[in-house]
């Protein structure tokens, strides 16, 4: 990618080495991530801190958990957040000055389809932060993964996971890298739209295995969003050859099917919620060579 020396976006608030990053409540329903939960590290973290809350009296569930509602928006206080535009400070390292522009990018893409539309776009605000955060869905640590949330329209990411994004799931490249920003975006798309809110709706009266089949569609339509970011980006001339296939192996990678076979060695495709390797490529591939949010409707028919 030729991103250097491009607008870098201000709607940044810079968390790292904030202890615990316990911020927010559990008001705001559930986060939507990347790929599939984390896993024996976030399992330990989680644990740890809901024995410490009930030590010192205070109910761990709605903090660590959230409520599972829809994304109505109800937030906490967020003490000493504040973005780059509201007079925060953030480390501008390269990898920081990278996330900037991705998301200042996909504020000009999705700031002009909105726009093409009749519609005001808000952008999202992207929260680094470092092992674990609050938000208006929860509590998580970095071994989740990036995730959107609703309830408080923050992309939330642990910048350290593009390593790991490379070294663990051999997904290597800055547009790999983009991608992933990408499509939490995506989610903030999904939720200006109402897709997400209805959704959260939908599920309460759904059992797992239903709201597993409709949250595939949700994250491939979100893969597809990217792809639809990707298009713009390629119009704009800052793609070079090969930052598509990073783009497309990212998307394989993170694929259930994939992340099930290496972690437990067979696949249960009644708990997939992201899609599989083959979806997940495809419905970006699709955003990506149309640049049409209209070709991104994973809700009607076979995907």
């Amino acid at each position: 990618m030729r991103w250097q020396g491009r607008r870098q976006s201000d709607n940044v608030e810079d968390r790292r080495g904030q202890p615990g990053g316990m911020r927010g409540g559990g008001l705001g329903g559930p986060g939507f991530r990347l790929i599939r939960g984390g896993g024996f590290s976030g399992i330990v973290m989680v644990a740890i801190m809901a024995i410490v809350l009930w030590a010192v009296g205070i109910n761990p569930l709605p903090i660590l958990f959230g409520d599972g509602g829809m994304g109505s928006g109800i937030q906490t206080q967020q003490s000493g957040g504040r973005t780059i535009a509201e007079g925060g400070s953030v480390s501008n390292d390269e990898v920081t000055q990278f996330a900037r522009t991705v998301l200042a990018e996909t504020e000009d893409v999705w700031g002009g389809i909105f726009q093409s539309r009749g519609q005001t776009y808000t952008p999202p605000t992207m929260v680094l932060f470092s092992d674990s955060v609050g938000s208006a869905c929860g509590l998580a640590s970095s071994a989740s993964g990036p995730f959107y949330c609703p309830g408080d329209r923050k992309v939330y990411i642990d910048l350290s996971f593009f390593n790991e994004l490379a070294n663990r799931f051999n997904a290597s490249g800055d547009f790999a890298q983009a991608y992933v920003l990408a499509h939490e975006v995506g989610h903030h798309v999904q939720n200006l739209l109402g897709i997400l809110p209805k959704f959260n709706q939908m599920r309460q009266t759904m059992n797992e295995v239903q709201a597993n089949q409709m949250s595939v569609r949700v994250e491939l339509q979100a893969d597809c969003f990217a792809g639809v970011w990707g298009y713009y980006t390629e119009q704009k001339g800052i793609l070079e050859s090969g930052d598509l296939e990073e783009a497309l192996n990212a998307a394989h990678q993170i694929g259930d099917d994939t992340l099930q076979r290496r972690s437990q060695g067979y696949v249960v495709p009644d708990s997939f919620n992201h899609g599989t390797s083959e979806q997940r490529a495809k419905w970006f591939q699709r955003g990506f060579d149309s640049g049409r949010v209209d070709a991104c409707d994973t809700f009607a028919g076979e995907i």
